[in-house]
């Protein structure tokens, strides 16, 4: 094997950026710090690497598999940070825990974490998110929600969806439904892969009755406005299911407050991972895009693994699945135009730097020739070059 074979390669999962694609990522990641900076949340950065003992600790340990491993000169396992509450959660109880509460945090962090790259979704992949920690207020959860609509806006995002459901009402259901721990797991798995054909198969296992089959096959169906949350009111038998939509109920109308609930729909089969999230939770879609751009939730127990019990909600919007979701809408951004491309005959130059000048100064994108040029060529080259005018100085 030549030992240069490999030069040009970069790892599996991981991606270059050309000029076009770094200019709008920084624009996207400078509106959203703008953004959460207006909303009272304060930056923090955390070291990409941490030990894994402390990135496991909650439900981490079933992520362990996905997680970049190495170990430092005393042998302790590390691992790149997989998501960034875990990492906030540690810096919260280690470095933060006698500042006043609650607590507003944000960040715009790179993570890794080993999975089949697509569309949208590398190995190494950036994110964008806050933490509200310290209050169990549901209007905590209305801004959260709020202010990844906001977000998603800011950045350019003309057409999503954002779902909101409860794990509690999946949870009071199972309950009330007396499911084994076993069928429990099961039907949970089914509800996140949002599989039906499997959940009506774990169901009709079951020795349920017949009718209590049919209200656990309908749960993730139930999506919709004010009728769908109406609908689940009725197959919520148990005071856990009937507090879960108390709590939905009681979150849109704060979003209608904010005027961003004409983008949310209730969604009750919306299930991110019962054994992390304790209440509310919401992911956001995109047309033309299979997976959500953009999910979150309420997290009570969290902090408890490091020793400090505390409520908190939050969310993390993925970065590179914005912008394919913003390219796949065929949106134009203003950011990326360049305007004019200008150009000079022999003994023109100074004319050409004057005119760069003045049209930099009106805020316009401009590139100035090298050196002289036909016309015709500098036309052709402001077309391979994406400018929308030519400027020629003879």
């Amino acid at each position: 094997m030549h030992e240069n074979e490999f030069v040009f390669e970069i790892p599996y999962g991981t991606r270059d950026l050309l000029p076009r694609e770094a200019q709008e990522k920084r624009r996207v990641e400078a509106a959203l710090s703008e953004l959460f900076c207006r909303w009272g949340y304060d930056e923090i950065v955390t070291p990409a690497i941490e030990y894994l003992d402390t990135l496991t600790i909650g439900n981490g340990r079933c992520l362990e598999p996905h997680m970049f491993k190495l170990f430092d000169k005393d042998n302790r396992t590390l691992a790149l940070r997989h998501e960034m509450t875990t990492p906030i959660a540690r810096l919260v109880t280690s470095r933060m825990k006698e500042e006043p509460l609650p607590l507003k945090l944000a960040y715009i962090s790179n993570v890794f974490r080993w999975e089949q790259a697509q569309a949208g979704r590398q190995c190494e992949f950036n994110q964008a998110g806050v933490e509200l920690i310290g209050t169990n207020d549901v209007a905590a959860d209305a801004e959260v929600i709020a202010l990844a609509i906001e977000g998603m806006r800011a950045a350019g995002l003309q057409d999503f969806q954002v779902c909101l459901g409860q794990v509690d009402f999946i949870s009071g259901m199972m309950r009330q439904l007396h499911l084994t721990e076993v069928q429990q797991e099961r039907v949970t798995q089914a509800l996140e892969r949002h599989d039906l054909v499997a959940l009506a198969v774990i169901v009709d296992e079951t020795e349920l009755p017949r009718a209590a089959k049919e209200s656990m096959k309908k749960v993730p169906t139930l999506h919709g406005k004010e009728e769908a949350l109406q609908e689940a009111y009725s197959l919520a038998l148990n005071e856990q299911g009937r507090r879960a939509l108390d709590n939905l109920s009681e979150i849109y109308r704060l979003l209608q407050e904010y005027g961003v609930a004409e983008d949310v729909y209730f969604d009750l089969g919306v299930i991110r991972n019962l054994n992390y999230y304790t209440g509310m939770v919401f992911e956001a879609y995109a047309p033309g895009m299979g997976y959500p751009i953009c999910g979150g939730g309420r997290y009570d127990e969290l902090l408890a693994g490091f020793g400090n019990a505390c409520p908190a909600t939050g969310f993390a919007l993925g970065i590179e699945r914005l912008l394919l979701a913003k390219e796949r809408q065929s949106e134009q951004q203003r950011a990326l135009q360049k305007d004019c491309y200008i150009a000079y005959a022999h003994g023109k130059l100074a004319e050409a730097l004057q005119a760069a000048k003045k049209l930099r100064a009106e805020g316009k994108v401009c590139e100035t020739a090298f050196q002289a040029q036909p016309k015709q060529k500098a036309d052709a080259y402001r077309l391979s070059k994406g400018y929308e005018e030519l400027i020629y100085i003879s």
